[in-house]
């Protein structure tokens, strides 16, 4: 038996009563577990399926032959919160799908860990911008970061700071508000309503150049909605 802290990042149900859970975990990154009778009338946990909720999952042990290994106990981790509000729900499942991508290839990693349950706090005392500080903390975990200058422009594809603008959406202002994020401790700015969708549009950008692989989550789709 093996016991493991996770964030939940995703899940996809299997038949009818069944799922398998995706997930990164304080003591070995990202996992995938199966959860037999999830969805069995029966089963009241059902409801800790919600994204970035923090689980404790006792696991049997796997054969070599069983990729995937499955839960014998799933209980919460913690303090349980029953978010209510629109933007919060749509913000945990941005980030839900965001960290699913970028994690999945990731083994055990304290700071990644540490940055998700700190944006889990500041999301809870309904920190709109919480989402984005975690982007950009996202950057420097991943070594992808720019490295800020006196320069005006920000380059997205050659992650450097330019005298000349090379991408219409890095003008000067969006270039500052860069700035501010990589240059100021624990990343805490808060921006204008007007201004959240066109970082996050920025952010989508950079990601794409120097993530292998990155896509647009789908779920920006409605995020970008309750912010206009």
């Amino acid at each position: 038996m093996q016991n493991q802290t996770c964030f939940l990042l995703s899940y996809n149900k299997y038949g009818d009563n069944d799922a398998f859970l995706h997930c990164f975990s304080a003591e070995e990154g990202y996992q995938s577990f199966f959860a037999k009778g999830i969805y069995s009338s029966r089963n009241k946990k059902k409801p800790y399926l919600f994204p970035l909720n923090l689980l404790n999952i006792s696991v049997i042990s796997r054969g070599n032959s069983k990729p995937v290994s499955t839960v014998s106990k799933l209980e919460l981790a913690g303090e349980f919160y029953d978010f209510n509000d629109v933007k919060i729900n749509s913000i945990l499942f941005f980030v839900a799908e965001f960290l699913h991508q970028i994690l999945r290839n990731e083994d055990q990693n304290k700071f990644s860990f540490a940055a998700i349950h700190d944006f889990r706090e500041k999301i809870k005392v309904t920190n709109y911008d919480s989402h984005i500080e975690l982007l950009f903390r996202f950057l420097e975990i991943s070594g992808i970061a720019p490295l800020s200058n006196e320069k005006k422009y920000l380059d997205p594809e050659s992650g450097t700071f330019n005298d000349e603008i090379s991408n219409a959406v890095f003008n000067e202002e969006m270039s500052d508000i860069w700035k501010s994020f990589l240059t100021t401790d624990d990343a805490e700015i808060h921006l204008k309503r007007s201004q959240r969708n066109a970082v996050v549009d920025s952010l989508m950008i950079y990601y794409h150049y120097h993530f292998t692989g990155f896509y647009t989550p789908n779920s920006l789709a409605i995020l970008r909605q309750i912010f206009e």
